[in-house]
C-alpha cells in the first residue's frame, strides 16, 4: 500500500509543519522545562491503566503489578503524577498497548499503514486505537462530555502536543536521509519490535522484518546510491 501510504505520509507531513510543530516550539518556548516535565509526567501517569490492562492481556503479572505500582506510587507520592519517584524505586515505566499484546498472542504485524492524523500503524497496530481507548481516561472524560467545540478533546491533543515538544530534539536524525518515508516506515517498525521482544528481539526475527540478510546489504545501498544519483541529477522520485 506504499502509493497511498505516501500521500498520507505527505499530509501527515504538512499538517504537523502547519499546526502541531508551531504549536509544540511555542510551548517549549513558553513553559519551563521543568513545568514541561512535570505535565509529561501527570499525562504518562494517566496512561497507567492502558499499561496495565495490556500487561494483564499479555499474562505478565510481573509487568502488571510494577505497573500497578507505579501508578498508586506516582499517584500518591508523586503528587497526581507530577513527579516520578517509582522510577528511583526500581519500578521502571513499562512501554505497551494493545497492538503489542496481539503481537505476543502471535497475531501478524500485516501490511504497513500511514493514516491521516494518526501516522505510522500496522493493520495489527491500528486495533489499538480502539481498544485501548476503552482504558484510557482521557478517553473516558472525552466521551462523557459534550463540551462546546468539542473540548473534551482539548487533553487528548494538549497530551499530543507535549509529545511532539519532546521529539523537536530528535529532529537532527532527519539530516541527510534519502527517503523520509522509508525512515519512518523502518524506525516505527524497529520500534514496535524492541517492545514486542522487551528490547531483545532475536537476530532472525530482524531479519525477516526488514527483508534481509547480510548478503542484501550492497543491494541496498547500490539502490540508495542510484536514487542519489537521480535526484542530483534532476530526476523525480
Amino acid at each position: 500500500w506504499e502509493s497511498t501510504n505516501r500521500e498520507m505520509f505527505t499530509f501527515d507531513v504538512k499538517l504537523d509543519h502547519a499546526v502541531l510543530l508551531p504549536t509544540a516550539k511555542f510551548y517549549r518556548s513558553a513553559v519551563p522545562e521543568p513545568a514541561r516535565e512535570g505535565v509529561h509526567n501527570a499525562l504518562t501517569n494517566l496512561n497507567s491503566p492502558i499499561v496495565f490492562a495490556n500487561d494483564v492481556l499479555q499474562g505478565d503479572a510481573d509487568k502488571a503489578s510494577s505497573t500497578f505500582g507505579r501508578f498508586v506510587i506516582n499517584s500518591t507520592v508523586g503528587f497526581a503524577g507530577v513527579f516520578d519517584p517509582a522510577s528511583e524505586m526500581n519500578l521502571p515505566p513499562d512501554e505497551t498497548d494493545f497492538g503489542i499484546t496481539l503481537a505476543k498472542w502471535g497475531v501478524p504485524e500485516g501490511p504497513y499503514l500511514v493514516l491521516p492524523l494518526i501516522g505510522s500503524t500496522t493493520v495489527r497496530d491500528v486495533w489499538r486505537l480502539p481498544v485501548d481507548n476503552y482504558f484510557d481516561p482521557l478517553g473516558w472524560y472525552a466521551d462523557d462530555h459534550d463540551l462546546r467545540f468539542h473540548a473534551q478533546y482539548l487533553p487528548n491533543i494538549f497530551y499530543l502536543i507535549t509529545l511532539r515538544s519532546r521529539g523537536i530534539e530528535a529532529e537532527g536524525l532527519m539530516e541527510g536521509v534519502y527517503d523520509p518515508y522509508v525512515f519512518y516506515r523502518d524506525a516505527y517498525r524497529q520500534r514496535r519490535l524492541y517492545w514486542i521482544y522487551d528490547g531483545e528481539p532475536p537476530a532472525d526475527v530482524i531479519e525477516q522484518m526488514q527483508g534481509t540478510s547480510d548478503l542484501d546489504v550492497d543491494k541496498l545501498l547500490d539502490e540508495q546510491h542510484a536514487y542519489e544519483r537521480k535526484k542530483d541529477g534532476g530526476g523525480s522520485h
